[in-house]
């Protein structure tokens, strides 16, 4: 099984089709619309963030990004993995793709937020490192929304660390 993960642009087809289902999936577990808060397409344009899909054996199976969140902070939005894929470790590659370019890109801390209706991110996030993060953004003020944060400096070997640990493109 041959898996990579690509940089695409968040406005490219693949990446719009899976943050589709992304809202799909959100809209369905909270009885909502999905994610309210604003995303622009060009959020993502490095150097300022970067999008990924991950694909095994050229299937795209999942995605994510990250974005600045002022001048040290990189926002991680939108990691997401097909059902059929899931439980395989994609997830974990994609969380080690979006650090390591945050690190590699300046970005001190990776912050997130989730909720109550996605225990298995926040048991990701949490057992990846992720500890309770000030709350920030479109969903501060909603007391069910979880924050997350994670230091991504100070560790001189960090970028490698991560490519060397999570990023083997051959499973």
């Amino acid at each position: 099984m041959n898996v990579e993960i690509v940089a695409e642009k968040f406005r490219s087809p693949i990446a719009q089709e899976l943050c589709a289902e992304v809202q799909a999936e959100y809209a369905r577990r909270y009885d909502s619309n999905g994610d309210e808060a604003v995303i622009e397409h060009d959020d993502f344009d490095p150097p300022n963030g970067k999008f990924f899909v991950v694909y095994r054996d050229g299937e795209a199976l999942g995605c994510g990004g990250w974005r600045a969140h002022g001048s040290n902070q990189a926002e991680m939005k939108r990691v997401f993995v097909r059902e059929p894929a899931r439980r395989m470790g994609l997830a974990r590659r994609i969380v080690a793709a979006i650090e390591a370019d945050a690190a590699a890109n300046g970005m001190s801390r990776v912050i997130l937020n989730t909720g109550p209706e996605q225990p298995e991110a926040i048991a990701l996030y949490e057992n990846l490192g992720y500890g309770p993060q000030t709350p920030f953004g479109f969903y501060a003020a909603f007391p069910q929304a979880t924050f997350l944060g994670k230091d991504v400096s100070g560790h001189p070997d960090f970028v490698a660390r991560v490519d060397a640990e999570h990023m083997a493109v051959e499973s």
